[in-house]
């Protein structure tokens, strides 16, 4: 037996009143007639008890014999089986796994701390019974496994990387359905179901996380710097072309170069330019 196998039970009220029934008969006897072999019968009803159990919703119970898997009772309700067997409770409610921050290395060996949550539950009891040690414990052990091999196939940014399509900064759907399939493939030797895994914690480590702030910083504030450049030599550009169009003065190549620089510095300076008022003839 390899795989789960669904088993329906007998119902355990028919075997409570049959134990009932046996052991009040047997003393029904021995009272009136000191028919001393329904002890027999008392024994017999005894025996039945052990075997009744419940199964509550979302719960399974995992039959085995003397070592040897018998099945896995799935419905609800009051059942009977054979005393003998063992019944293994197995749950089948969705659980979540809600991991601490670890350390790991990205694409570019630098040091990121990523934390998962995830949403999983049983769904072939018998793996999860007889092919791993303790399935809460796998669990937990392929999810580190599986963010850590995650983190070294990408960037946390494309900083460094100009080239690269899927960051773990930017890319959160693809990167959570490849983190989602990565669980998926590790988890499915011990039956679990991967409903939903996702990235809810993504950061530099602290060792270099003022660094990589700085260096963000420095990339946003030239990006800035570059947009401001292009805008302010459009704009001298047209007032260039408007003074020129409605001949309001006459600049010569040494004013206009003057003007230009003027121009520049007020436009893209980060700080207010304090004006100078040419009171004079302007030659």
């Amino acid at each position: 037996m390899t795989q789960e196998k669904n088993v329906t039970a007998l119902s355990g009220y028919l075997a409570l009143f049959m134990a009932i029934l046996l052991i009040a008969f047997s003393i029904w006897q021995l009272a009136m007639y000191e028919a001393f072999w329904t002890l027999a019968l008392i024994f017999l009803g005894l025996i039945i008890l052990p075997g009744m159990m419940v199964v509550n919703p979302n719960e399974s119970k995992v039959l085995i014999l003397f070592g040897a898997y018998k099945g896995t009772v799935k419905k609800n309700g009051f059942w009977w089986v054979n005393p003998f067997m063992v019944k293994k409770n197995v749950s089948l409610r969705a659980r979540n796994l809600d991991s601490e921050p670890i350390k790991v290395n990205d694409k570019l060996g630098n040091p990121v701390m990523i934390g998962v949550v995830m949403v999983w539950k049983v769904d072939d009891t018998y793996k999860a019974s007889f092919d791993v040690d303790d399935y809460g414990t796998f669990v937990d052990i392929q999810n580190e496994v599986a963010i850590r091999k995650l983190a070294g196939q990408y960037p946390y940014d494309n900083l460094e990387d100009e080239n690269a399509h899927l960051t773990l900064r930017s890319s959160s759907e693809e990167v959570n359905q490849m983190l989602e399939n990565e669980i998926t493939e590790r988890l499915s030797i011990a039956g679990i179901k991967v409903i939903e895994a996702r990235i809810n914690y993504l950061a530099y480590a602290q060792e270099i996380a003022g660094a990589m702030l700085k260096r963000q910083q420095a990339t946003a504030i030239i990006s800035a710097r570059r947009k401001i450049v292009e805008g302010a030599v459009g704009m001298v550009e047209m007032a260039l072309e408007e003074l020129s169009q409605k001949e309001i003065i006459q600049l010569d190549e040494e004013r206009k170069a003057n003007m230009v620089s003027n121009l520049m510095v007020v436009l893209t300076a980060d700080k207010d330019v304090s004006p100078v008022l040419n009171t004079g003839s302007l030659y």
